[in-house]
């Protein structure tokens, strides 16, 4: 359950960064809502994980799928580059969140 509530917690992550995109600086209502129930959202739920995961795993989970949800949302929302060399490297990324929760 605890994992669970981890990668929700990112999922989070990526609303907020999202939102706070979309925001335009905290001057639009709604986007700036969305940020904040986001952010709470995430790091409550953080908060739950690591009740459970160790600090440094769960933080290095949390970050990773935000980072890894984040540039995602850029590349298909914002045209944000994907060139090989990035999506190569978000895929290495991944690849270390899998490899954290198996040695966990």
């Amino acid at each position: 359950m605890s994992w669970f509530l981890l990668v929700l917690a990112g999922v989070f992550e990526v609303g907020f960064t999202t939102c706070l995109k979309l925001s335009d600086g905290f001057s639009k209502l709604i986007p700036t809502l969305g940020f904040a129930v986001c952010a709470l959202s995430s790091f409550g739920l953080l908060t739950k994980a690591t009740e459970i995961i160790p600090l440094g795993t769960a933080y290095a989970v949390w970050t990773g799928i935000g980072a890894f949800g984040t540039a995602v949302v850029g590349i298909y929302a914002f045209s944000d580059p994907a060139d090989t060399m990035r999506l190569v490297l978000l895929a290495v990324l991944i690849g270390s969140i899998v490899g954290l929760k198996l040695v966990s």
